[in-house]
């Protein structure tokens, strides 16, 4: 594919910046992140290709078909652009990008703000602007204004077989508790009506610091989910949790459903029912008994929602199994 030659930047012009932004809600994040520091760096973003002076395509590389898509959006771009940095989960797939589009200007993994500035700042260098630049303390959102994504961690400590996450984003890194819960507040303050709290493995926060305390509003407050649900139901909006292994202690997060604090609703891969292709997945929680848990939650929370994925088909799965896992989600409809 033959790219358009080169622009020329005015330098007495404002630099422009298109985005294009795929993937999950966690990259959705990290494209919220980039264009917010673009702004408070003086860069305009442009809605089109021919506005901008280079573009950043923000990829997917989960399944194949998101690769592919990516591949074209990158492919996009250079035709009418010319000028791509590319990043995100597809970045981190080694040189699958440069192997397809050696056009492109810089390739950088997921959650890599410094990377991809420091990238901008190569081929765009941003203006002098002597004033301080105005920018929203709640950043610039991709989102429709009544609710927000508000990601606590990146990256996931477990290697269940299935999942290549792992080697895209790493192991659990957990944001501070303090720095979590003041863009919270900075949202809901900005307008935001429901936080969606995500991470690839909500229930784990904190486990990588140990839980350790921080700082919100001059009190100490743990690193830890069942603080952080607790703490944000103080906000006065609806608080929805996504992501969440079936833990011992998600327990305790329902009785503040039933409190109203946040809403009764938890997203839960639980994936399978039988204990063999829970451990042949390597999941989490392969022996727990997740019928009776949800038992115990609804009569706690009677309102509880639950929201949950499961793979059928997985290597090795019999027709008993398969039943197994109908029988489950039967019983759980149930209880």
């Amino acid at each position: 594919m033959k790219s358009k030659p080169a622009k020329r930047v005015n330098p007495l012009t404002m630099p422009r910046v298109g985005f294009v932004s795929l993937g999950c809600p966690k990259a959705l994040v990290d494209s919220e992140r980039i264009l917010t520091q673009l702004r408070a760096e003086g860069y305009a973003i442009s809605p089109d290709y021919e506005g901008a002076d280079l573009v950043v395509v923000n990829t997917c590389g989960f399944i194949d078909a998101a690769v592919g898509e990516s591949l074209d959006a990158i492919g996009e771009a250079l035709a009418e652009n010319g000028r791509v940095i590319v990043t995100g989960c597809l970045g981190a797939k080694g040189d699958i990008v440069k192997q397809t589009h050696p056009q492109v200007l810089a390739v950088t993994g997921p959650h890599a703000l410094d990377e991809v500035m420091q990238s901008v700042h190569a081929h765009l260098p941003k203006p002098h602007d002597p004033y301080t630049d105005l920018v929203p303390p709640a950043g610039i959102k991709l989102t429709p204004r009544h609710y927000a994504y508000l990601k606590i961690a990146e990256g996931c400590n477990h290697r269940c077989t299935f999942c290549i996450i792992p080697s895209m984003r790493g192991d659990l890194v957990s944001r501070g508790i303090g720095e979590v819960l003041q863009e919270a507040e900075n949202l809901v303050k900005s307008g935001v009506k429901e936080l969606l709290v995500i991470s690839q493995d909500t229930s784990a926060y904190g486990v990588d610091v140990k839980y350790r305390a921080g700082f919100w509003q001059g009190r100490p407050v743990k690193t830890r989910m069942t603080e952080l649900a607790r703490a944000l139901g103080e906000l006065g909006v609806w608080v929805r949790l996504h992501y969440v292994y079936p833990y011992p202690h998600v327990d305790e997060i329902i009785p503040l459903m039933a409190e109203g604090k946040i809403l009764p609703y938890l997203d839960v891969p639980f994936q399978h029912a039988s204990s063999r292709i829970l451990k042949l997945m390597k999941r989490p929680a392969s022996a727990e008994n997740n019928l009776a848990r949800i038992e115990n939650w609804r009569a706690i929370c009677a309102d509880i929602t639950l929201r949950s994925t499961f793979i059928v088909g997985f290597p090795g799965e019999t027709e008993r199994e398969f039943e197994e896992l109908l029988d489950f989600l039967r019983a759980a409809q149930r209880r």
